[in-house]
């Protein structure tokens, strides 16, 4: 017992096992070092010896790994995930996708599970919360987006070592009801009707780049002359017009009053574009003949806006301005589309259904999926279930699968003219 007492020199990183005078066996396990770089070591004590080498050889194991809880108060899930949406996630993901963690955080995963420790979150947690977001209303896809935060959050945090699971990882999310009748596209009957209204209004061409070619809102704001090449019939989609983001300029000495987008003295805290973030995204689309007869009168006009402006005219590279020049609000553009449905006696819908009504469009007209892909900027990998979700089977094509399927088996319309003639005279 004296020998097992007496303290020996150790090599670096070996753990220090001993007999205290409380009659229990101590440990101090080197686990690294603290944020100031001195060296951390945790503090075991167990009645035997032999409880105390296994729990040892554990912490060990996850020190080794990479899995053990780090020096310092264990973290609360809301000072995680406040820290992970500032400090980690907001400086490598775009404006768009922080905005979405940030909602996530802030309105439904800090108020809902903030207050438990993170190595001590459960699955049930979650699952709880995501129960009562949809209690209070909430839709099945916010809650979905709650899930996907906190299931990134969570998984920086395991492979910090701040939690041993993920917890959403193991969390089931509420089930997505497919609606079959939340997207219809629009028939060709109601995209001419859209045309005839559309040749009435300014920046025309920026709705059939929408109805004909599926251009996204944020591709069609985005677009630069230099990237639209009507001698050749193209155009080049390599950005993406990002919705503005203000703060209140007025200073705290003399406040508005308002919110920070109405503030007279408002400051502009985001970049108007960023580059389209996937290789599909960035892609050339060609341009049918009256789209570019339709460009080409539209930079005509854009040109006598400005003369007519003079000084007033916001000069900028974009396709489509607003009237004094400087880029178009994603905003205005929503409810410009909605006065348009309105004036041309179109049944309403969203802006991305333009979209699914081009892609549908292609599809009818028999173009190859992979002119499609390229057309619609679907990546590869993904570009069959996009297809699945954008291209809709329409009534037309419904009467011409039963006309193929009714030549095929019972023969052509003539034929069964003539098999009628035939059972009347008997």
């Amino acid at each position: 017992m004296a020998e097992e007492k007496k303290r020996t020199r150790r090599a670096n990183g070996e753990s220090a096992i001993y007999l205290g005078k409380d009659e229990r066996w101590h440990a101090r396990v080197p686990m690294g070092y603290k944020d100031d770089g001195s060296p951390y070591r945790r503090h075991l004590t167990r009645p035997t010896r032999k409880e105390l080498v296994d729990e040892v050889r554990r912490l060990e194991k996850q020190r080794d790994e990479g899995s053990a809880r780090q020096p310092g108060k264990p973290w609360t899930v809301a000072k995680w995930l406040e820290h992970w949406v500032q400090n980690i996630a907001k400086p490598v993901v775009s404006e768009n996708t922080y905005d979405g963690y940030e909602v996530a955080v802030r309105v439904h995963l800090v108020p809902g599970i903030g207050r438990h420790r993170i190595d001590r979150l459960e699955p049930e947690h979650l699952e709880s919360l995501y129960r009562r977001m949809q209690s209070a209303g909430s839709k099945a896809g916010t809650a979905h987006q709650a899930h996907r935060t906190a299931r990134t959050a969570l998984g920086e945090a395991v492979r910090r070592g701040h939690a041993a699971k993920n917890a959403a990882a193991l969390a089931k999310p509420p089930r997505m009801e497919e609606d079959e009748n939340e997207v219809e596209p629009y028939s060709v009957d109601e995209v001419q009707s859209l045309l005839l209204e559309v040749n009435k209004r300014r920046n025309s061409a920026r709705w059939m780049l929408a109805l004909a070619l599926g251009l996204r809102q944020g591709e069609t704001l985005g677009l630069r002359w230099s990237d639209v090449d009507l001698g050749n019939e193209y155009l080049k989609l390599r950005r993406n017009r990002l919705r503005p983001k203000y703060e209140h300029g007025c200073g705290e000495a003399a406040p508005c009053g308002r919110k920070a987008g109405y503030c007279p003295a408002r400051v502009q805290v985001r970049r108007e574009t960023k580059n389209t973030k996937s290789r599909a995204g960035r892609r050339a689309v060609p341009l049918p003949g009256p789209l570019v007869v339709m460009l080409r009168s539209h930079r005509e006009a854009q040109a006598r806006e400005s003369a007519a402006a003079g000084n007033l005219w916001t000069e900028s590279e974009y396709v489509f301005t607003k009237p004094l020049g400087g880029p178009l609000s994603p905003n205005t553009d929503y409810h410009d589309w909605k006065r348009l449905l309105e004036d041309a006696s179109v049944r309403d819908g969203r802006l991305h259904d333009a979209r699914h009504t081009a892609g549908t469009v292609l599809m009818l007209l028999g173009v190859p999926d992979r002119v499609i892909d390229q057309i619609m900027g679907w990546e590869p990998g993904g570009a069959a279930r996009m297809r699945a979700r954008y291209l809709h089977v329409t009534d037309p094509m419904l009467k011409e699968a039963a006309r193929k399927i009714e030549r095929a088996i019972w023969g052509a319309p003539e034929n069964l003219a003539v098999d009628k003639d035939q059972d009347n005279e008997a």
